[in-house]
């Protein structure tokens, strides 16, 4: 069984992996995707998007790292892996599933699965290129409007040489709607000789154990679930390991939010970025969690950071002192 935290574009950034991996649970973690055009990058800007890399391609908590690429053009996308490889990368993995507009305008992601073909180039293309040591997976959508080319899309990233392949369970023109669709990963698994992934509306324990249940699949990637609830994985785990579930309360997780503010403040503490990433990640939790609704009211207005430090502090007290 394994369990993979995904890689969401402006979301799950290193210091997201990095709180993640550290709460526990995950085996794996994939870097938002680096964008591969007309240039070749420098050593600088591999470890700008994934910082891992100087660190034997492992969060801090030691949790590995694959790196993600999106792009059309097939031989520079090789010669991008060979010198992220170069430069210390030991996994790649292949988006064919991002649904953003200007994404899919400049041919990347989703937009990618109108053409098995050209997927099937890209996949035997950076196949070919890459060291035989480097293990080479996919993530794709089941489609782009409809789900007619599903099949023929995921043979054409098993068949161009990846050796594993992640299915989120949506069309691009689904996005994130309800419902996945879990029983289309299994038509995927059964149809590809390589492991398949299940990815989609994994929220809760439960929803786990149905993702499982329904597609067949023993790996399981956690995206937004992860974000909203963040010791899912950890619950998950203890299920697996046969240990009582010891779901966070949120004594525990303010403490979660204050390290995650350290560690945007740690990484650019002269911009926004640090209180904008904060309001971004309680936004999401606030739907789970009354009291991050409470916290994202306290900070809602505030916009320099030691403002929103005092109020974390403080807030942590209230919130371990009610345990």
């Amino acid at each position: 069984m394994q369990l993979i935290l995904a890689p969401m574009q402006g979301l799950v950034d290193d210091v997201m992996r990095d709180l993640l991996t550290r709460i526990g649970g995950f085996d794996e973690c994939v870097s938002e995707f680096v964008r591969i055009t007309h240039t070749v990058h420098s050593r600088q800007t591999w470890l700008k998007h994934v910082p891992e890399i100087a660190g034997n391609n492992r969060t801090p908590a030691g949790v590995p790292c694959t790196v993600q690429l999106l792009g059309s053009d097939a031989e520079n996308m090789a010669v991008n892996a060979l010198e992220a490889v170069r430069f210390g990368a030991d996994k790649i993995d292949l988006n064919f599933g991002c649904p953003a507009p200007t994404v899919n305008k400049h041919k990347g992601g989703a937009v990618l699965l109108k053409e098995p073909e050209l997927i099937h180039h890209i996949v035997r293309t950076l196949r070919r290129s890459l060291p035989d040591h480097i293990p080479l997976t996919g993530k794709m959508r089941l489609g782009f409007e409809d789900k007619t080319l599903a099949l023929e899309c995921a043979a054409a990233i098993a068949e161009g040489g990846a050796c594993g392949l992640t299915v989120h369970a949506r069309t691009k023109v689904e996005g994130y709607e309800p419902p996945a669709h879990w029983e289309w990963v299994r038509k995927i698994r059964e149809a590809v000789q390589i492991p398949v992934t299940a990815n989609g509306d994994v929220f809760t324990l439960q929803d786990y154990l149905d993702i499982k249940q329904v597609s067949g699949c023993n790996s399981v990637m956690l995206g937004r679930g992860a974000v909203m609830r963040p010791d899912l994985a950890r619950q998950i785990k203890q299920f697996e390991r046969g240990e009582s579930i010891n779901e966070a309360d949120f004594g525990e997780i303010s403490g979660w939010i204050n390290l995650f503010f350290d560690l945007c403040l740690a990484k650019e503490a002269n911009n926004k970025y640090p209180v904008a990433r904060l309001k971004q990640w309680l936004g999401m939790m606030k739907k789970v969690y009354p009291q991050a609704q409470e916290l994202f009211e306290r900070i809602r207005t505030l916009k320099e950071a030691h403002e929103v430090k005092q109020v974390l502090l403080e807030f942590e007290r209230m919130q371990r002192a009610k345990r």
